[in-house]
C-alpha cells in the first residue's frame, strides 16, 4: 500500500469544490481545521496536537489553494502540491496571522465560505476570526456544506486506505488471545492491544476504548481500569487505529473462559443486526433506514443512541445512523454499523463493523465477526 495520493486526487477534489463554489456564488473557502486542510493539500502532521498556532487554507473559486500557515510548517507544506505558501513567525500574541490572512482573502475575493454545519469548528480564536472579517472587508458566510459533501464520498484510493487500516485492526484482534486471559488487568490489555496494532502496521492508535464484566459492560467509552478479567466476563475492545491519515473503527467481543448463554445469544443478535444493516445500506436508502433495520433486530428504542456513523479521515464524520438523519446513502460512502443490546441491569454488548456503500450493495471493509462469541 502506497502512502499519499496521486496529484489527480487533489486536482479532482479542488475542481469539484470550485464547481460547487461557483454555483453557490462563493469567491473563496476559508479552511482552518486539520482534516479540511489535509483534504485539499495532503498536509499530514501530528503537530495539530499543539493548540498554540492557527493554520489557514484559502481555496479560491479558481486557481490553486493558498496556505497561510506558521513558518514552522513551511517545509512540510512545500512537500505537498501547494505552491503558494505564506508564513508568519507564530505564535505571535499581537498578530497571529490575522493581517496576512486578511490580505490573502482580499486578494482572492469573497464572499468567503466557512464550514459551519454539524461537526464543524473554527480552531482559531473567535476574536481573531472577528478581526480577520473586519480587516478583509469581505462578506463571510457558510460554505453551503460543500466540504462535508465532498468528503462524504470517498475515492477508491481513500477506500483502499480505510480497508488497509481495517486489515491492520483485524490482525491485531486475531492476536488478542496473546494478551487477554483470566486474571489479566484491563489496563494492561489496553496497553498491549495498542502495541499489537502498532506491530501490525498502524501509524498510531488514536482511539481505544472497551470494557469487561459478566455478560457485558457498562459503556463503550470508558478508559481502562486496573480490574482483572474474571471467568465469565465479556471483554470488548474498540479501536480507531490510523494508517496514512485514515481510520478504521470497529470492535470485537470475547468471552473469558466460557461464554454464558446470555452473552452468546446477545452476540448472535448483534451479528444479525449488523447483517440487517449491511443489507439495508444500499444507494438511495437513508441513514435512518439503516438505523431502523438494525433497531428492528435489537429492539432498540428511541433512546438507544446512534447505531453507526461516517468514517474516514476522522474517527466519526458526517452522517449518524439515528432516526432523525435522512442523509441519502451514495456509492463511496464509508460508514460503521454499531448496534447494541442490553444484556442485564446496567450492562450492554455492542458490535461494530465498517462497510462501504457500492452500486450493487454494501461491502465489508472489516472481516465480519459473525454470530459466534469467541472464547479466550
Amino acid at each position: 500500500m502506497k502512502r499519499g495520493f496521486a496529484l489527480t486526487e487533489y486536482r479532482t477534489r479542488l475542481a469539484a469544490a470550485q464547481a460547487h463554489m461557483d454555483a453557490a456564488g462563493l469567491g473563496a473557502l476559508l479552511l482552518t481545521t486539520e482534516p479540511e486542510i489535509r483534504y485539499f493539500t495532503g498536509f499530514l502532521t501530528r503537530f495539530w496536537e499543539s493548540p498554540s498556532r492557527p493554520w489557514f487554507l484559502a481555496v479560491p473559486v479558481s486557481g490553486m489553494p493558498i496556505a497561510v500557515i506558521p513558518s514552522i510548517g513551511a517545509s512540510l507544506m512545500a512537500q505537498t502540491w501547494v505552491r503558494d505558501i505564506r508564513v508568519w513567525p507564530a505564535p505571535d500574541p499581537e498578530d497571529d496571522g490575522i493581517t496576512l490572512l486578511a490580505a490573502t482573502l482580499r486578494e482572492v475575493g469573497g464572499p468567503v465560505g466557512v464550514p459551519s454545519g454539524p461537526e464543524s469548528y473554527l480552531r482559531m480564536p473567535l476574536a481573531a476570526f472577528a478581526a480577520v472579517k473586519t480587516a478583509s472587508e469581505l462578506e463571510f458566510t457558510h460554505d453551503h456544506a460543500i466540504v462535508a459533501a465532498l468528503r462524504a464520498i470517498k475515492s477508491e484510493a481513500e477506500i483502499a486506505k480505510i480497508a488497509h487500516a481495517c486489515a491492520i485492526g483485524g490482525r491485531a484482534f486475531d492476536r488478542v488471545p496473546e494478551i487477554a486471559r483470566e486474571g489479566a488487568l484491563l489496563s494492561s490489555i489496553f496497553r498491549d492491544f495498542q502495541r499489537l496494532l502498532l506491530d501490525e502496521g498502524a501509524d498510531l492508535v488514536a482511539y481505544i476504548a472497551g470494557g469487561a464484566g459478566p455478560d457485558g459492560y457498562g459503556d463503550v467509552i470508558s478508559p481502562a481500569g486496573d480490574m482483572p478479567l474474571a471467568r465469565g466476563d465479556v471483554l470488548m475492545l474498540d479501536t480507531g487505529a490510523v494508517w496514512d491519515g485514515y481510520f478504521c473503527d470497529f470492535d470485537r467481543n470475547y468471552a473469558v473462559g466460557a461464554a454464558s448463554g446470555n452473552a452468546a445469544l446477545a452476540h448472535a443478535q448483534l451479528a444479525e443486526a449488523v447483517q440487517a444493516g449491511l443489507e439495508a445500506a444500499v444507494p438511495g436508502a437513508r441513514a435512518c433506514d439503516v438505523y431502523t433495520a438494525m433497531a428492528a433486530v435489537t429492539g432498540a428504542g428511541a433512546g438507544s443512541g446512534r447505531l453507526g456513523h461516517g468514517l474516514g479521515m476522522q474517527l466519526t464524520e458526517g452522517l449518524s445512523l439515528i432516526p432523525q438523519d435522512r442523509t441519502e446513502l451514495r456509492p463511496g460512502m464509508v460508514i460503521t454499523l454499531e448496534p447494541g443490546v442490553t444484556t442485564g441491569p446496567g450492562t450492554i454488548m455492542v458490535a461494530e463493523e465498517d462497510i462501504v456503500i457500492r452500486d450493487g450493495g454494501a461491502q465489508w471493509l472489516t472481516r465480519f465477526a459473525g454470530p459466534e462469541l469467541p472464547v479466550i
